[in-house]
């Protein structure tokens, strides 16, 4: 499960600094600039545009032709009380009206993506099992935690709403889709091996392999523009203590993601590397569309938890720099297929409260 901003609150408040890991990052010249949405050090921005305006808005993901986006939300004005599927066309705000919601309406959903044929998307979801929002369990022990629902499973969509293909019936959870830029791979997150693990598999479903093999949860995975690499989070137990923890949350379809550190490897999992070893959590990477570098979300420099900024990083773990300069949360950054823009999901302009929307920034290197 990719999600993390409808809680992201809970998470500031139990996750302390790494001092042992803390790491420089790379300063950048300032800019001046006019919009009030961006801080005058995010000098990657050129202009923004806030799309949402109220509830839980994240992982929205272009069409391959950049023309349309899918994002899910629990705006409840909008009629949902769990995530949903939203469909929305990349020059469209909503701030008084609704997008047509593609999803059923129905459980739980997470993480849609579109197919190369811009008419379909993926996306997983607990429907089939129980047509109710299942509960979402925030603390337990005193820390943070993450449901794994066994129910997610894939399916495929028309941008009308219609689920035309179930693309996996595994037992337990298979989730968190993602398509290759080539047009041909699915990436997603499975424990039908018994723990939270990679595969990929065809865009018709077929030829599933798994690509990790390693005791952690691994999740959120991307492609490389070329489609030959594969950016992830994962949280790896090292530790004894920390295997056994790990392991006994896992057990009842829980994990706790406060300690997420970024890998990467070829699409076939061969060259599996470690790219960070910052501490707290790292996580939502993405990859810049030279290929040769990584957006991603952390709190690796909070003191107390909080705020989560966007950082980039080139794939052989040089060159940090941090990105947006906000003080509580920006996440889930997806460059478009053109490089030209990037959608991300941010805290700022929401009055001091807690909502969560998204905002489309065009971007220069």
């Amino acid at each position: 499960m990719r999600v993390v901003y409808l809680i992201v609150f809970a998470l500031l408040v139990v996750s302390c600094k790494n001092e042992k890991k803390a790491t420089e990052t790379k300063s950048v010249e300032r800019v001046i600039a006019n919009d009030p949405l961006i801080y005058k050090e995010e000098v990657h921005f050129k202009s923004i545009k806030q799309i949402t305006f109220g509830g839980d808005n994240a992982e929205a993901y272009w069409s391959f032709d950049d023309k349309q986006l899918v994002f899910q939300s629990n705006y409840k004005q909008w009629g949902v009380n769990c995530d949903q599927m939203f469909l929305m066309n990349a020059d469209e705000t909503f701030k008084g009206k609704m997008p047509p919601m593609i999803s059923t309406g129905k459980g739980r959903t997470t993480c849609a993506y579109f197919l190369p044929d811009n008419k379909h998307i993926i996306y997983a979801s607990t429907h089939l099992v129980d047509e109710n929002c299942p509960e979402v369990p925030l603390r337990k022990n005193g820390k943070y935690i993450w449901p794994v629902y066994d129910s997610f499973d894939i399916f495929v969509a028309d941008l009308e709403g219609n689920i035309v293909k179930q693309l996996t019936n595994e037992k337990g959870y298979d989730a968190e889709p993602t398509v290759s830029p080539k047009g041909d791979k699915i990436v997603f997150t499975s424990t039908r091996s018994g723990d939270l693990e990679l595969y990929t598999m065809n865009i018709d479903g077929s030829d599933v392999k798994q690509i990790t093999d390693e005791l952690g949860y691994d999740g959120g995975a991307f492609f490389s523009p070329d489609g030959t690499k594969i950016i992830f989070r994962s949280s790896r137990p090292k530790t004894p203590g920390e295997i056994k923890a790990y392991k006994d949350l896992l057990a009842e379809g829980l994990v706790e993601p406060t300690e997420m550190e970024l890998y990467i490897c070829n699409a076939d999992g061969s060259d599996l590397r470690q790219l960070t070893d910052l501490g707290n959590a790292n996580w939502s990477p993405f990859f810049h569309p030279s290929g040769k570098k990584i957006l991603f979300s952390s709190n690796f420099e909070a003191e107390r938890g909080f705020p989560f900024n966007l950082y980039m990083i080139d794939i052989d773990g040089k060159n940090l720099e941090r990105v947006t300069h906000g003080e509580t949360f920006d996440a889930f950054p997806v460059f478009s297929n053109d490089g030209k823009k990037l959608i991300f999901s941010s805290n700022r302009n929401n009055g001091g409260g807690r909502d969560t929307n998204l905002f489309i920034a065009e971007w220069q290197d």
